[in-house]
């Protein structure tokens, strides 16, 4: 009966294990579309309002790693349910990382709220959006453990990268012919920054999921050649390679 009983303990601390970290999940998702609001709405209200969220997504992070922990020290954890509790470490890693940008985010938009509105033409508004996407599809992924979800996000990386070259150079010749500018324009580039890094990070929980199902390990399948050097210019998307599960 005690074994039975371990066994059902056990099983509970898993559960409980992935319910907190798809939490976690929502919660930086929220408050990635609540900072890219406040970016879009110029408001610092909601910017400030979003950054609160940062202390909950902090201490769920630290409650994942002492769960898992005390789950590796006391269950010996074999096969799947190793990867699981292994690879939540490296998730929240992610999550954790994910929501200080959104704070990043929220800072620099109340710093341009006390600033004239910037005339930029530049897809930053798409950025935010395939950005905003990726981490909620990495979500749907790692909830359903959908591999092939998984592989579908990771040929949008080529996509954001591009985005936010274009940004990037667009903001260079802003500031070259408008030095009055630079203050805006560097704040500008730096959430375009945070939403290009917010990016990898839903590639890395996709990359996870792919591990996570079935084992293997396919980090930097999508940024180098077999052969060591980089991938085709950016832009389009890249089918995966014939190893890569499906």
């Amino acid at each position: 009966m005690a074994r039975e009983h371990t066994s059902k303990v056990y099983e509970q601390e898993l559960r409980t294990l992935g319910d907190k970290i798809l939490l976690m999940g929502t919660l930086v998702e929220e408050m990635i579309t609540k900072g890219i609001d406040a970016l879009g709405k110029r408001d610092s209200e909601l910017a400030r309002e979003t950054m609160r969220m940062d202390r909950r997504i902090n201490r769920l992070e630290c409650e994942v790693d002492e769960l898992a922990l005390r789950i590796l020290a006391t269950r010996q954890p074999v096969a799947s349910d190793l990867r699981f509790i292994t690879m939540a470490l490296k998730i929240v890693t992610d999550l954790e990382r994910i929501g200080d940008l959104g704070v990043n985010i929220c800072e620099r938009v109340i710093e341009l709220s006390e600033e004239p509105p910037l005339e930029v033409d530049c897809p930053i508004n798409k950025l935010a959006e395939e950005a905003k996407v990726a981490l909620h599809e990495a979500l749907n992924a790692l909830s359903a453990r959908d591999v092939a979800l998984a592989t579908e996000i990771l040929n949008e990386d080529d996509l954001i990268d591009q985005h936010y070259q274009e940004v990037f150079e667009a903001i260079l010749r802003l500031m070259s012919r408008e030095p009055t500018a630079v203050y805006r324009a560097t704040r500008i580039q730096s959430v375009a920054k945070y939403l290009e890094r917010i990016g990898d990070h839903a590639m890395n929980i996709a990359e996870t999921v792919v591990f996570l199902v079935n084992g293997k390990d396919i980090r930097h399948w999508n940024r180098l050649h077999d052969d060591g050097t980089f991938p085709r210019p950016r832009g389009g998307s890249r089918p995966p390679p014939s190893n890569l599960p499906s």
